[in-house]
């Protein structure tokens, strides 16, 4: 399950809150290993490394190829002998994330006993309206925020990053820089991810969190980077999407459902309306949401590459969505996102593919975003 390695500490890449990029030297004999790996090391877990440190590795998935960034994952520092230099920061709660794998991380819990937020969570039962954008993948988070932004600039966004991808909220390097531009105001890490500005148990004490310690006006909840598919009509993590619609509605929210779909997918499920979103939202949600449909007959006035095949995908995701027929279905006017995702702060990519290479995804999650804000105008 693990292939281990460990390697000399050449250089330091590049660092954001949580972690740091290295390059390091490989030790192992493996024919196929360059001699220098991208490595990526958790300062919350271990001492931040340093050039000529020594550091242990698991290099499983990516000596298999697998989707981890392509980073080598930093376990430990060691000394020239083998031993663990100094200590990460000390755990401040008795919250343990990740439990019972050997990197177990200790952090403290917004709705644990003795947190501050404690007595303001331990009776909450309401986020009385909030508008709560689910989205099936991670990269959807910008172009929400972008949409969000471009439409109601003051509005308080909270991030509230589910475990079904990456478990540390500093794997998204995305995350840092959306919050450093302004885009987020804060961020809370349910279930076994951590590293948020407030950890807690579940989606629901999660939503609570954003909401009445946060003072979020609109949550946007996403798994972290790495989605897992197997090509199956249930093994896949975006399963959750409907989850947290249940979540949010049980909560007296507004779920706003973003619609996963391409126009350049090459596999049959996920071109047009994807089957996730028609799996989670027409077969796992048990509550009505919002599904924010992007209005693509006007494609021809937006400044987007494949303009043609964007407006021919306009019949099939209006009658898609139609079917879901639990749920409200609102046509999103998209005028001016196009720009708005231009100005984007950070590099905009799904499945390898920027904005110009699958405009209807990168619009269609915009338009969830635009429909949260629209809710808050109606509000007040």
């Amino acid at each position: 399950m693990i292939i281990w390695a460990d390697g000399e500490v050449t250089a330091v890449r590049a660092s954001w809150p949580g972690a740091v990029e290295l390059s390091v030297r490989r030790n192992d004999q493996a024919a196929e290993a360059p001699a220098e790996t991208r490595a990526l090391a958790y300062t919350a877990l271990m001492a931040t490394p340093e050039v000529g440190d020594r550091v242990l590795l698991n290099v499983a998935a990516l000596d298999r190829g697998l989707g981890t960034g392509g980073y080598a994952l930093v376990i430990a520092v060691l000394d020239p002998n083998g031993r663990v230099t100094a200590q990460p920061p000390q755990p401040a709660g008795h919250l343990v994330k990740a439990r019972y794998l050997p990197l177990q991380a200790m952090v403290a819990g917004a709705d644990e006993q003795g947190s501050e937020h404690h007595d303001l969570l331990r009776e909450a039962d309401s986020i009385d309206g909030m508008p709560v954008v689910v989205a099936d993948l991670h990269s959807a988070l910008p172009p929400i925020l972008l949409a969000i932004h471009h439409d109601r600039p003051a509005t308080r966004v909270v991030y509230v990053m589910t475990d079904q991808g990456a478990l540390p909220l500093a794997f998204s390097r995305s995350v840092a820089e959306l919050r450093s531009a302004g885009l987020l105001t804060g961020t809370v890490t349910v279930g076994q991810a951590f590293g948020g500005d407030l950890e807690a148990v579940s989606v629901h004490s999660g939503l609570l969190a954003a909401r009445l310690a946060l003072g979020a006006d609109i949550a946007v909840v996403t798994q972290g980077p790495g989605n897992l598919g197997t090509g199956t009509r249930w093994g896949f993590s975006g399963v959750e999407a409907g989850e947290v619609v249940n979540a949010a509605g049980t909560l007296g929210g507004r779920p706003v459902g973003a619609l996963r779909i391409s126009g350049a997918d090459e596999r049959a499920r996920h071109r047009g309306l994807s089957h996730h979103s028609v799996t989670a939202y027409g077969r796992v949600a048990l509550l009505p949401a919002d599904l924010a449909v992007p209005d693509f007959a006007q494609a021809a006035r937006l400044e987007i590459s494949q303009s043609a095949d964007v407006a021919e995908l306009a019949e099939s995701v209006v009658s898609g969505a139609a079917s879901l027929t639990l749920h409200r279905q609102i046509l999103v006017d998209l005028n001016g996102l196009d720009q708005a995702l231009r100005r984007s702060p950070v590099p905009l990519s799904t499945m390898g593919r920027n904005f110009d290479g699958d405009p209807a995804y990168f619009l269609a999650s915009a338009a969830a975003g635009r429909h949260a804000a629209s809710l808050l105008e109606a509000h007040h």
